[in-house]
């Protein structure tokens, strides 16, 4: 069972890098103005909350999570 770690531990490393690497990919890829001016136009109430708590590059993770339809829990919950 040992040797079996020891061997499958390496290759299953490297593979976990490599995913990691292209998740990473467009977390690294700045804006441009296009699309920061683009972002101004269009943001929500919410989206511009974060651009003033977070920081750009939040509030346009934010924007384009809206833009692409995809559907995931907010960083920031509303406050009451």
């Amino acid at each position: 069972m040992v040797a079996l770690s020891v061997i499958l531990f390496p290759p299953l490393l490297i593979a976990f890098l490599l995913v990691m690497e292209r998740v990473e990919e467009p977390l690294r890829r700045p804006a441009s103005p296009r699309e920061v001016s683009e972002f101004l136009n269009t943001a929500t109430p919410g989206e511009v909350d974060t651009l003033a708590t977070s920081g750009l590059r939040r509030a346009l993770s934010r924007w384009r999570r809206r833009r692409s339809g995809g559907r995931r829990r907010s960083e920031n919950p509303p406050m009451v």
